[in-house]
């Protein structure tokens, strides 16, 4: 009976673990970019891409021939993540540029410096981003998740539209998430001066990114350029850092719940790229399909009036 044991225990160990490896394969992965397309001669610009998901999508889009530039608050480890792509892809089109989305003079600096040395941008993805952090101020005193989430590439796309029209057929893809269906974007204290909760300003600015492409993709209606937004799925990356409670739970589950940073990157690069995506706009995105968001993300009045406050927040007298 007990040589019995020694082998059952083992043999079920073994089939538990197979099935946890299959779920994780064909359900936790989520879907995976199938376009061939080919970005020879195009430039795209990813914020927040010396690590994660932003480096596996410039990692592949680099590999489709794309002039990449990583948009990094940190250039030394943006430094490391081209000279990583480099290596892989024997490729030279790989640049680093500073861009603080936590400091609207680093933004501008940074959208001057790309109209004055590059002649076109296909795409611009708008992929950085700050999750759960604690009440932290950007430089120009907005809260910080708002401030980098959302204004800071509202303020980014805003001072490239000219040369993404330009370029145009363009795209602009920006990085939501599963939990802007917990948002709510409270307008009597947007900025969180008020009170403040880590979760609550998250799924705030989550909410944003699909607010501002919808009012985005509406008023680019007839110039060549869309704008698409998605959730790249559940992603064990450093952004979860601030996060006590998803750093526990994915020490012991993390392997099999969340996706690794080339999952997770799938839809980044099935938005930037996918032939069937011409002329598709202010749509949302999860696991390389179109998914329906929440019904607060569909509100065009909220969209209309986020748009109209963040201009005044960062005094924009011209927006697209």
């Amino acid at each position: 009976m007990e040589c019995c044991y020694l082998i059952v225990i083992p043999l079920a160990a073994i089939f538990v673990v197979e099935i946890m490896y299959l779920l994780k394969k064909f359900y936790f992965s989520g879907g995976v970019c199938k376009s061939k397309a080919r970005l020879d001669g195009k430039t795209v610009i990813i914020t927040g891409a010396n690590t994660g998901i932003g480096k596996e999508t410039a990692l592949d889009l680099v590999k489709r021939g794309a002039r990449v530039i990583l948009a990094c608050r940190d250039v030394e480890k943006g430094k490391r993540a081209a000279q990583a792509i480099q290596e892989e892809t024997k490729s030279d089109q790989v640049i680093v540029k500073k861009l603080n989305l936590a400091s609207t003079e680093s933004i501008r600096e940074f959208a001057d410096e790309i109209h004055s040395s590059e002649r076109r941008l296909d795409v611009l993805l708008n992929n950085a981003g700050v999750m759960a952090c604690p009440e932290m101020r950007t430089e120009d005193g907005f809260e910080m998740q708002l401030g980098v989430n959302h204004l800071g590439h509202f303020l980014l796309t805003n001072l490239l539209i000219d040369l993404l029209k330009k370029s145009s057929p363009s795209r602009i893809v920006s990085v939501s998430s599963l939990g802007h269906t917990y948002g709510k974007i409270n307008f009597d204290d947007l900025n969180s001066e008020k009170s403040y909760s880590s979760w609550g300003a998250y799924c705030q600015s989550k909410l944003a990114n699909i607010l501002f492409t919808r009012e985005l993709a509406r008023r680019l209606e007839g110039t060549g350029i869309t704008a698409n937004c998605l959730h790249p799925g559940a992603v064990r990356t450093d952004l979860s850092r601030h996060s006590t409670m998803v750093g526990w739970f994915a020490e012991p589950f993390g392997w099999f719940i969340y996706k690794n940073a080339v999952e997770g990157a799938q839809t980044n690069i099935y938005c930037a790229v996918a032939e069937e995506l011409d002329g598709v706009s202010g749509i949302y995105f999860s696991d390389c399909a179109p998914k329906k968001p929440s019904p607060e993300a569909l509100d065009d009045g909220a969209a209309k009036k986020l748009w109209e406050v963040s201009a005044r927040m960062l005094k924009l007298d011209k927006t697209i």
